[in-house]
């Protein structure tokens, strides 16, 4: 009976490991590597696109195109903030998706502390498709208005290196981009 208790923690344990792999992302940034911890079991249809569009390859190359100090590095912008799409529009950046239908809203009761990825939407709730933001510092004043669907893990020191835009807009001329961004 033991050997049938460890050999049943043994395969949970190998189980649940490649479960935890699988909700694991590789932000790669000109200066190093972030990790990145998704929430399928609070806002799994915001996973599901995030990792979608993640391992299609659809985020290698978009901008950081609104950075406020203090506050959040927003990027995600496929149809105009890709640098490397004949389509790329600094100006517009912000103001695409991607060519799947908007989200629903999956608010939750995690809050926005620093670190954490949430989903970038219109006024409308219910607009969330491609843009997803970091937050550098606790923002309570987005909580259980934003789709929280992950958290930075590991390498927040490099997101913390993502140039500033406008203090005002956020608006960068000159942003930093995704290198690549991969499940694990």
């Amino acid at each position: 009976m033991k050997k049938f208790f460890y050999l049943f923690i043994f395969f949970f344990s190998l189980l649940n490991n490649e479960l935890m792999a699988k909700n694991i992302m590789i932000l790669k940034l000109t200066y190093g590597e972030v990790e990145i911890e998704l929430y399928p079991g609070k806002a799994p249809n915001h996973v599901k696109r995030f990792k979608e569009l993640a391992d299609s390859g659809k985020y290698d190359g978009v901008v950081f195109h609104r950075v406020i100090d203090g506050f959040m590095a927003q990027t995600g912008d496929v149809k105009f903030g890709n640098s490397n799409s004949p389509e790329f529009n600094l100006s517009l950046a912000g103001t695409g998706g991607s060519d799947l239908p908007d989200l629903k809203a999956e608010f939750t009761d995690i809050a926005h502390t620093r670190g954490i990825l949430s989903a970038a939407r219109s006024a409308n709730p219910d607009s969330a498709n491609s843009q997803f933001f970091i937050c550098f510092e606790d923002s309570p004043h987005l909580d259980r208005q934003y789709s929280v669907f992950g958290k930075v893990i590991k390498g927040m020191e490099f997101i913390d290196k993502i140039k500033r835009g406008d203090p005002n807009s956020g608006a960068v001329s000159n942003p930093d981009k995704i290198i690549s961004l991969k499940s694990k």
